[in-house]
């Protein structure tokens, strides 16, 4: 299982090299990560050596950038009918799914990987506390796969690109703002607090928020080990039904 997924995730990720798209993400991750800590994030009007304004903003980085490569996973290999052959290679669908997965999770990775300027720089600037940047960038990754999951699972759906990324960003911003103060201020007049709770537990920036403060809590990991585990469930789900499509 691990060689067929591995080979899977291989020839994915090779794919996204070959194409001009990945560098052209790369470069609007890296330059719209830091105008937003920078600038919008009023990073030196703040006149603190840490990256909070940095990753105050990924979830809504993640939001708009992650669907446009989730996307393709499997709407393109429908519209193009090359699942078909994907399908009859001596392959599980659920290596076949980790794999695809793991490459988008990896490329994700590498876009965050080459931001440890802003790591190098704070350093350079001042004392951070290293071990909460380290546990911030755990977390984004850990968001980031959360993100591409779903998007997994929405592109498996459908034939078009286009619906893909409009159903994921619709569905992974409900995620997004489940637990916000407005949500759960507008829910707070006719919903039970029980319910509300249930609700906000479901969002990326409650949980990802606890990670940003330094606080590796497994509950806030548990919950995007499960959500990763789920949505790609029901992607290998979704595939088998519509295989025959």
């Amino acid at each position: 299982m691990f060689n067929n997924t591995l080979a899977v995730t291989r020839r994915e990720l090779a794919g996204y090299f070959a194409t001009p798209v990945a560098y052209v993400f790369i470069v609007i991750f890296l330059a719209l990560s830091g105008a937003f800590a920078y600038f919008i994030g009023n990073f030196f009007e703040r006149g603190q050596a840490d990256l909070q304004a940095f990753f105050l903003f990924h979830p809504w980085l993640y939001l708009l950038l992650v669907p446009a490569i989730s996307m393709r996973l499997w709407a393109e290999e429908r519209k193009q009918g090359t699942i078909e052959l994907l399908l009859t290679l001596p392959i599980q669908l659920g290596e076949a799914v980790l794999g695809k997965f793991l490459a988008a999770w990896i490329f994700t990775g590498i876009a965050l990987a080459l931001t440890f300027p802003h790591w190098l720089t704070v350093n350079y600037l001042g004392r951070p506390d290293n071990g909460v940047i380290l546990a911030s960038y755990i977390g984004s990754f850990l968001m980031s796969g959360g993100y591409l999951a779903i998007g997994s699972c929405l592109s498996a759906l459908t034939r078009s690109q286009v619906v893909a990324f409009v159903v994921t960003v619709t569905v992974c911003f409900l995620f997004t703002v489940s637990g916000s103060s407005v949500v759960i201020g507008f829910l707070g007049g006719w919903v039970p607090p029980a319910l509300i709770a249930t609700i906000a537990s479901f969002s990326f920036i409650t949980h990802f928020n606890q990670i940003v403060r330094g606080v590796i809590d497994l509950r806030d990991l548990a919950y995007f080990a499960a959500l990763i585990v789920a949505w790609l469930s029901a992607t290998i789900l979704v595939v088998d039904l519509k295989k025959a499509d």
